[in-house]
């Protein structure tokens, strides 16, 4: 008696007799066999049988060969005192536009854009993430659901907002003569405050902007992970007798662990990397701000844009690449110490 299945492959609800699937089995058989027996697999083994894989992954390495690969001989422009009429040509200066930027010590160029890039993205990640897992939390504790989806798309509109739209907010509610601020301020009796002329108050007004704009995207993101957590174990906690901070503070945020340490990770990453147009977009060229304000990335664009130096902005790009790269695998080796199965790699 002939044994029929059905069989679930390239062709679901195909009909396989079983001396057709004890010959396939067979068949698969030998050629695992016959491949241990070999050691290795034949050429291009893993591109045939994963080849739609392969196909999908084009567009990718298309993308990073035209934008990130080809463009890197121009870090050769580090080290050359770059003239527009000679291009390439222009004459090797060996390292001295780096000793232009790191002259100084604690006072030089590099050490200032350095620190400010690295303090304002540290408030990024730990406020930002601080904030997304309160809200989130919030969200989930929250009986009403159609509170929740109204909360949950106004703190998400602001994710989709360009920068230029913001900077003009910014600047409507700062702005000396016409600004919000300064009106409020007026009504109490006080008088106007220049916010453009006092640099001091910008690390908090930039992080503060940054932090609403992707608070919507991130605590959609922890709402997620925590929808994920099996129901059953909240309900043996209320049995239990745990309030609700007992079980936020036992149950949800150790079992968002992961995805906190992932987002993190994956930040710090970038940590080196400004965000061009949030500074660009809302501080603009200001020369009495740019003691706190200017990052790496505000620098290589005022080198290539207003001075036209483009040996001193590929010096400042080239230091950049290198300082997030040996950042991420210092701060990814001490990850795989503290907690291997968060590590990236």
């Amino acid at each position: 008696m002939r044994k029929i299945i059905f069989f679930e492959g390239k062709n679901p609800g195909t009909i396989i007799t079983g001396n057709e699937n004890s010959n396939r089995r067979s068949e698969e058989k030998s050629m695992s066999t016959k491949m241990r027996s070999t050691g290795r697999q034949r050429p291009f083994d893993d591109i045939r049988r994963h080849k739609t894989y392969y196909i999908m992954l084009i567009p990718m390495v298309v993308f990073f060969i035209l934008f990130c690969y080809l463009p890197m001989p121009g870090l050769y422009y580090a080290f050359v005192d770059y003239d527009f009429m000679q291009g390439l040509r222009s004459p090797f200066c060996g390292f001295r536009n780096f000793e232009f930027l790191f002259s100084g010590g604690m006072d030089s160029i590099i050490w200032k854009l350095t620190k400010n890039t690295i303090l304002y993205n540290l408030a990024f990640i730990l406020i930002g993430n601080a904030a997304q897992i309160t809200v989130a939390v919030l969200l989930k504790e929250i009986q009403k659901k159609y509170f929740v989806k109204v909360s949950q798309t106004l703190m998400f509109m602001p994710y989709f907002v360009s920068m230029v739209t913001i900077g003009v907010i910014v600047y409507n509610i700062f702005s000396y003569k016409y600004g919000i601020a300064n009106n409020i301020i007026t009504s109490f009796g006080f008088e106007k405050f220049d916010f453009y002329q006092n640099p001091q108050v910008w690390p908090v007004i930039i992080v503060a902007v940054q932090v609403w704009k992707g608070l919507g995207y991130g605590s959609v993101v922890y709402m997620a992970a925590i929808l994920g957590i099996d129901e059953s174990i909240y309900e043996a906690a209320y049995v239990d007798g745990a309030s609700n901070w007992k079980r936020i503070r036992y149950i949800t945020l150790p079992l968002l662990k992961p995805t906190a340490i992932m987002l993190i990770m994956l930040a710090l990453g970038g940590i080196i990397k400004g965000s061009f147009e949030l500074f660009y977009q809302i501080v603009g060229n200001n020369g009495l701000l740019l003691d706190k304000t200017d990052i790496i990335d505000t620098y290589v664009y005022r080198s290539l844009a207003v001075d036209f130096n483009m040996g001193r902005g590929a010096a400042a790009g080239l230091y950049q690449s290198v300082f997030g790269f040996v950042l991420v695998m210092a701060v990814n080796r001490i990850v795989n110490k503290v907690s291997p199965e968060n590590a990236l790699f």
